[in-house]
């Protein structure tokens, strides 16, 4: 029995907190007993598993359905060791028919230059984002904009690489993780200016209306690369918060008010860091961190130890 919180409220004494017992397929008021639903229809397995080998052999699905492969996971894929069902070694005949069955398998899977185009696109993005030890879901997100641009054939005429890479950046933005045009470009094959063109291109193809990048979302990132404190990340998030309340960041880059606001929380905090060190993690330059700097002190009045 497990405790679960429906948006619902019970009849009889108003609670909203219910138990539901999977064995009689009933959900139950935790106060007064009362029964708010009953004969639910179990949707999960018939069977139980114990360890994860029995998991694997009585499952009849196989993996989920994925937009990071290019017929998204549901062809059937041979595997590439040459072993039986019971994992004895295929020698002989059996073993060139296997690896010819293989080979026409690969070319089935990709049948014209659009899967082809998407194919290595897709790729490409595993490996920029694997680069960048970005999540699943932002590698998901990212090619579910990149088929949407193939649908709407935007990719025809530009590079796949500044696509891709457009398309990364722009679901790192909507999953809020951003990640600077300068990071993205580090681990992709085109430059910074092509990627910043790719992504202006694809948001107008693709009515992307994504809100601007608030630097406090650049702080935790930051700061963990300075090896700051939790309390100096909290410090400088509540400069930033009051900056923005009066207006102070309107038109100026997120990385650099974020470099600067941690550079003065670890001064106020007493944990010291060079201007450098924080430009460098932030990529910025020393003159941003400091201009910053001084209009952050100057406009909220911050005394800070020298």
């Amino acid at each position: 029995m497990r405790n679960i919180t429906p948006k619902r409220v019970c009849p009889v004494c108003g609670s909203t907190e219910f138990i539901y017992d999977p064995k009689r397929g009933e959900i139950v008021c935790a106060k007064c007993g009362y029964v708010i639903e009953e004969n639910i229809v179990d949707e999960g397995p018939e069977w139980r598993a114990f360890e994860p080998g029995q998991r694997e052999k009585r499952a009849r699905t196989g993996a989920p359905m994925t937009l990071m492969i290019h017929d998204k996971g549901l062809s059937t894929d041979i595997d590439w060791r040459d072993k039986d069902i019971h994992g004895n070694q295929i020698t002989g005949m059996y073993r060139t028919k296997l690896r010819r069955l293989r080979m026409w398998q690969r070319r089935m899977r990709i049948n014209d230059a659009a899967e082809r185009n998407l194919a290595f696109a897709l790729s490409e993005l595993d490996r920029m984002a694997a680069q960048m030890r970005l999540p699943r879901r932002v590698k998901e997100v990212a090619a579910s904009l990149y088929r949407k641009a193939v649908m709407k054939k935007l990719i025809r005429g530009r590079s796949i690489e500044g696509m891709v890479s457009a398309a990364l950046y722009a679901a790192c933005r909507m999953e809020g993780i951003p990640r600077t045009l300068d990071e993205i470009a580090a681990v992709s094959k085109v430059t910074k200016k092509e990627i910043g063109r790719s992504y202006r291109f694809m948001a107008r193809g693709l009515n992307l209306n994504l809100r601007p990048t608030s630097p406090i979302e650049y702080v935790d990132r930051f700061g963990d690369a300075l090896r700051l404190s939790s309390r100096t990340k909290k410090r400088a998030k509540e400069i930033l918060n009051e900056a923005i309340k009066k207006g102070i960041t309107s038109g100026k880059g997120p990385t650099g008010l974020a470099a600067a606001a941690l550079y003065i929380a670890a001064l106020l905090e007493g944990e010291k860091r060079t201007q450098r060190e924080v430009a460098e993690v932030a990529h910025v330059t020393e003159v941003t961190v400091r201009n910053r700097y001084k209009e952050l002190v100057d406009r909220l009045k911050i005394n800070v130890p020298m």
